[in-house]
């Protein structure tokens, strides 16, 4: 693995405790060109993480609270008149950066949701007529309240789909929060500022070295059976579609390299089925009433899936 890669993991993990897993999945996700929907409750530090992403890696942020009276130009950008000039000028909205947090992207109605999901899939964006292209790195963090469903407008799942990951941010164990509150109530915890640890240029040549890492067939062959069996098992009343087998082999390329290997295994692809599946699956009414989580669906279905030698 890259050595400025190591030095990333190192201060992401000593600036955020407690989601150690997260960020590694989180940076597999950027790294493999997708984007993330993060879930949880309010107060678990999930604009802080996708802050402190952003600038260990020296890219530009910004941060869009979406809101039910929020329009696709708030986001996207409009044309206003110049009348010192006596012509049109576009200003861009705050879609054109780097790292793109969506906070609580279900608070705003589908059509604004629509506008943000169409740059995420085309990497472009359109104002009255004109066509512009975002940034070459361009990663959307989008982020839901588990809790609050008043008010809100859920993303339907074909909206969902266009997220390589869905994660899930929990409560930090018992010690991990007991050092957090000690390190911010002790003062050890500053918001000072972080030097830049990955260039974007370097960045980007990591990608392409993420995507020489190889899948064999059988590894190939494992991943699809775990995709087909999803449209099989009858826990399940929608399976996963060929987007999400993408998903899986993309982030399973990052994860293998970030565990500085040049070839995927079967564990790496267990390790991101859960984060790539979990919304894009949905199970059937009767499971539902039995209490039986997304989760515990993928466990069992990937675990029944014979491992290639």
């Amino acid at each position: 693995m890259n050595k400025e890669v190591t030095s990333f993991l190192e201060k992401y993990e000593e600036r955020i405790l407690g989601q150690s897993l997260n960020l590694r999945l989180l940076l597999s996700a950027i790294l493999a060109g997708g984007h993330v929907l993060l879930e949880g409750v309010p107060g678990t530090g999930k604009t802080q993480m996708v802050r402190t992403l952003a600038d260990l890696l020296g890219g530009s942020f910004n941060r869009i609270q979406f809101t039910p009276d929020l329009l696709p130009s708030d986001i996207t950008g409009s044309m206003i008149y110049n009348m010192k000039e006596g012509s049109f000028q576009t200003l861009k909205g705050p879609i054109f950066t780097n790292i793109l947090l969506a906070d609580e992207i279900n608070r705003t109605p589908a059509k604004t949701q629509a506008a943000l999901l169409e740059a995420m899939e085309e990497k472009q964006v359109t104002i009255q007529g004109e066509t512009y292209s975002l940034p070459e790195v361009f990663f959307v963090v989008a982020t839901q309240n588990p809790l609050e469903f008043e008010g809100t407008y859920p993303l339907p799942e074909a909206q969902q789909d266009r997220f390589l990951f869905k994660l899930m941010i929990d409560f930090p164990s018992f010690e991990e929060e007991k050092n957090v509150m000690k390190m911010v109530i002790e003062r050890n915890l500053k918001e000072s500022p972080l030097s830049i640890i990955l260039e974007m240029n370097t960045f980007l040549q990591i990608r392409e070295e993420i995507e020489k890492v190889t899948i064999s067939e059988n590894v190939l062959e494992y991943m699809l059976t775990i995709i087909r069996k999803t449209r099989e098992t009858e826990a399940i009343r929608y399976g996963a579609s060929t987007r999400a087998g993408i998903s899986i082999g993309k982030s399973a390329q990052a994860w293998a390299y970030l565990a500085g290997r040049d070839y995927v295994t079967p564990d790496d692809i267990k390790m991101v089925a859960k984060p790539a599946l979990r919304h894009r699956i949905k199970l059937s009414p009767h499971v539902e009433l039995e209490g039986v989580t997304v989760d515990q669906i993928i466990e069992e279905l990937v675990g029944s899936v014979p491992v290639p030698r």
